[in-house]
């Protein structure tokens, strides 16, 4: 019985302590969230001037293919708000600007910090 209950709260406080992409964009994003892209994709973020992708750290090169192809549909400037959840994600948002600035992307990067 000790073991059940351990398990039960060991899941419960996974449960409280990670949160989905979505949450994280729900409490950033200072504009309208999921908005349908005419190719059918969803944008995490859009405001007035920027077309934002909200992605997790470690699937950064996702989020610059994302970023671009919602900024192209909308007319908006390309954004990346990147999700650390630990202090080793941060070699993350090193690589991902690294990657702007040597390709000379047109993608403004926001950190999130997650931890």
């Amino acid at each position: 019985m000790r073991k059940a209950f351990a398990v039960v709260l060991l899941l419960a406080s996974e449960g409280v302590a990670s949160k989905s992409e979505a949450d994280y964009q729900q409490e950033w994003c200072k504009g309208e969230t999921e908005v349908v892209m005419p190719d059918r994709s969803r944008a995490d973020c859009v405001t007035d001037r920027y077309a934002i992708e909200v992605e997790f750290a470690n699937k950064w090169k996702d989020g610059i293919g994302q970023a671009l192809n919602y900024a192209f549909q909308t007319n908006k400037k390309a954004g990346i708000a990147l999700i650390l959840r630990d202090k080793g994600d941060y070699r993350y948002w090193i690589q991902l600007n690294s990657v702007i600035d040597y390709y000379d992307l047109p993608i403004t990067p926001w950190k999130i910090e997650g931890y």
